[in-house]
């Protein structure tokens, strides 16, 4: 019998593992999270907090990047994998049609009316390829449309639509794919008259900046493409599994109808990786269209019996806990929470989003005193005064959240989708305290901002 203690072996190395990472892994993530004053040692987490050794407990308003969208070991989705792991299923074996990939095809499909099929993969970009290559075949056409300042995953069919120039910079050469503006319909029809096009692909809200499309465009972009032969995929990774109040992005929209759709992140109950790729019927039949294409796209570990419970799980609870309209009510009660501090506070500039996904942008203040620390900042890299009201809401009131892109002005909000009045109270008050600090001069808050400056200069 092994010897192997999984217990055991965290209680003695747990203590190494900013080592471990700079030794063996990527050795960059160690440096970037002590430079900000992140490097934090968290011993356990449960629903939107974590809790340090002491028992300080930090409010998550980040969910991994999108993927907690229930909160940290949710009892339902824990209780599904015990039971799948405790059915010894015959998993994988490639020549069977268990029930579980069925099952979880089924119930995410209730949630999309027009959408047929479902292809299982692990993850958000893999989702998105799928779509870049089902697409393609579908139409016959090499290329797809995408947005600037899109992000839609990192590897190389994903990176071709991927609108952030610093992801794709020294990996070409990347797939015949052309960027045009959210919402500049204009030019898409100058793109689709070229009669290549396979594809839009397009997040309802952007997550870079948390930029919405503008009414109306989705459903009018859908009409164009169809007009010229041409597909349009939605990306729902993040967006979707009701991040915005509705289950999907899209649907907040009357009359939108996706080709294609991709889902992940959330869909995983934040245990077990696995990305969907939802889409109309003709689509995949054209796709596998004989047996000889059985096996034309598949993935090793797709349609996994314990991401397929997880799913189920973590749908199950969305329906039960009402989910989704609670990401809708606080999602709402945050956002005008917060947009009402704009005019108090002038380096705040927009508070924008759906649901629980929402951008605080910051801007140029009036006052001269404040206007020649934040030109200091803009000198020296565009993104430090964001990163600078995200290091004291971590350090000094346990806040964890993210600057929404490089060199952009944003924080971004996306946490778990089970949060509610409390946790806002105490986001908002936090919130507050940090702009009162910025628009006093608070020492500690700016030559923290200094610290960043001579940091920016020294990685030119």
């Amino acid at each position: 019998m092994t010897g192997f203690d999984l217990t055991k072996l965290l209680a003695e190395r747990s203590g190494e593992r900013y080592e471990l990472h700079t030794r063996y892994l990527n050795h960059q993530l160690p440096r970037m999270l002590r430079t900000i004053g992140f490097d934090k040692v968290y011993e356990r987490a449960e629903g939107a907090h974590f809790y340090d050794a002491e028992g300080n407990d930090y409010l998550d308003m980040l969910s991994g990047f999108g993927v907690m969208g229930l909160g940290r070991h949710h009892p339902v989705v824990r209780q599904a994998l015990h039971d799948v792991l405790d059915a010894q299923l015959a998993d994988l074996t490639r020549f069977d049609c268990q029930p579980l990939p069925g099952l979880l095809a089924e119930k995410l499909l209730s949630y999309a009316p027009g959408l047929d099929r479902v292809f299982f993969g692990n993850s958000g970009t893999e989702a998105v390829e799928t779509a870049l290559k089902f697409a393609r075949y579908a139409t016959g056409r090499p290329r797809v449309l995408y947005c600037t300042h899109a992000f839609h995953g990192l590897t190389t069919g994903s990176l071709s639509v991927n609108g952030e120039r610093g992801f794709r910079d020294g990996f070409a050469p990347l797939l015949p794919d052309t960027p045009v503006e959210l919402g500049d319909l204009d030019a898409l029809e100058r793109e689709l008259r070229a009669k290549d096009v396979a594809a839009l692909v397009v997040e309802p809200i952007q997550g870079k900046g948390v930029h919405a499309a503008p009414p109306g465009y989705l459903r009018a972009a859908r009409e164009l493409l169809h007009k010229h032969g041409a597909l349009l995929i939605a990306d729902e990774v993040q967006t979707g599994i009701g991040r915005t109040g509705d289950f999907f992005a899209y649907q907040h929209e009357d009359g939108v109808d996706p080709d294609l759709v991709c889902v992940a992140k959330s869909l995983s109950g934040g245990y077990v990786p696995v990305g969907a790729t939802l889409g109309k019927d003709w689509i995949f039949k054209k796709v596998y269209s004989s047996m000889d294409r059985v096996q034309v796209h598949s993935a090793s570990f797709g349609s996994n019996a314990q991401a397929m419970a997880a799913g189920l799980a973590t749908l199950a609870v969305m329906d039960d806990e009402r989910i989704t309209e609670n990401a809708r009510r606080t999602g709402d009660e945050l956002r005008t929470r917060l947009a009402a501090l704009v005019d108090k506070y002038e380096l705040l500039h927009e508070v924008r989003g759906r649901g629980l996904m929402i951008g605080i942008e910051f801007g140029k203040p009036r006052s001269l005193g404040l206007r020649s620390r934040w030109t200091m900042l803009q000198t020296a890299r565009k993104g430090l005064f964001a990163q600078m009201v995200v290091v004291p809401l971590l350090q000094k009131h346990r806040i964890l959240t993210q600057v929404s892109g490089d060199h952009l002005e944003v924080i971004k909000l996306i946490p778990p989708l089970v949060i509610g009045e409390t946790e806002v109270d105490r986001f908002v008050t936090a919130f507050t305290e940090v702009m009162e600090d910025a628009h006093n001069g608070g020492g500690l808050m700016w030559d923290f901002g200094r610290t960043l400056v001579k940091q920016a200069v020294a990685n030119r």
